[in-house]
């Protein structure tokens, strides 16, 4: 296989693995919290470390004297992974922490309602 094709390849296998990241964190959206780990983490944790040898296949085989189509490539994939990364920490630190609260404060309000 030659170089430019391995390049192509991994570009595409890199992206792949950003926007996996991405749509898996984004389903956590439409699902209650769970007190362990579920599949969706799994997913997510196997596409970063699936994603890091494909990004150094990536960069190993760049034309590094055409820096421009290396980072038009590379592009898309990193914002797609800072976007996963991001709506990640929302998800845990804001967004499961509000539906906790919705959650014990409904809960109060069902034990007084039986007293």
């Amino acid at each position: 296989m030659k170089a430019g094709r391995i390049h192509v390849l991994s570009s595409r296998i890199v992206l792949a693995f950003s926007f996996l990241a991405l749509v898996t964190v984004r389903t956590g959206y439409f699902q209650a919290p769970i007190p362990d780990e579920g599949t969706g983490a799994h997913i997510f944790q196997l596409s970063i470390v699936l994603l890091c040898p494909a990004l150094l296949v990536f960069l190993c085989s760049a034309k590094w004297t055409e820096p421009r189509q290396t980072l038009r490539l590379l592009v898309p994939a990193g914002l797609a992974l800072a976007l996963a990364f991001a709506a990640l920490y929302y998800l845990e630190h804001y967004w499961y922490a509000r539906l906790r609260c919705t959650v014990s404060a409904s809960a109060v309000l069902l034990e007084r309602t039986f007293e």
